[in-house]
């Protein structure tokens, strides 16, 4: 259920800075933010029946990766996929499959200590990008960007990020803010927001 994760929202390792440069931090943070009260109305569509969720892509992004199912870690926190295998992103099976009413969360790490990861080019997403999974039963769910928000852990509205909103929805999420060496931690959790808008058989 997706409630179980609602108590522990902040992701786990996902993403570990040990290089020169900026690689998630002040990039994200120059990241666009805004409500996603103000995207433009749309004829509603209507949900999609589950389906386990195998890639998702962002073209403007360059984005194509695998994704695979993940859970908790032993923490309570949302889980990862493997750094062994950085450019894979994590549907978390707590949440619905992408296109089904609800929300759905997809994970991904921002980097490693070798290097760009999978959610690396959240960095310049904006509003009105097109996120599509495509799933298990060969459909595809496309996504429309509403917002991309920078939230502070401390800060993390739970109840804001995964709450149901009355339709179908999906959130992508890793890190950024300003990583800390010594703990080896990101600050906040960039969240993108996106809506479903169309489905393909």
């Amino acid at each position: 259920m997706l409630a179980s994760c609602l108590l522990t929202p902040v992701l786990t390792g996902c993403g570990s800075q040990r290089q020169a440069g900026a690689v998630g931090s002040a990039a994200v943070e120059a990241s666009p933010s805004v409500p996603a009260s103000s995207s433009p109305s749309a004829p509603p569509v209507a949900p999609m029946a589950a389906s386990e969720p195998e890639r998702i892509t962002i073209a403007r992004l360059g984005l194509n990766a695998p994704l695979v199912p993940v859970g908790r870690a032993a923490d309570g926190t949302v889980a990862t996929p493997s750094f062994a295998h950085p450019h894979t992103a994590g549907w978390f099976n707590g949440s619905v499959t992408p296109g089904q009413q609800g929300t759905s969360v997809i994970v991904g790490h921002v980097d490693t200590p070798t290097g760009p990861a999978v959610f690396y080019p959240l960095a310049v997403a904006r509003p009105g990008d097109t996120v599509a999974v495509t799933r298990a039963d060969h459909s595809t769910a496309d996504f429309t960007v509403d917002a991309i928000k920078v939230i502070p852990r401390d800060d993390f509205d739970e109840n804001q990020v995964y709450a149901a909103t009355g339709r179908p929805e999906v959130r992508l999420i890793t890190c950024g803010g300003t990583f800390d060496k010594a703990t080896q931690e990101y600050s906040s959790n960039v969240v993108v927001y996106a809506h479903l808008t169309s489905d393909q058989a």
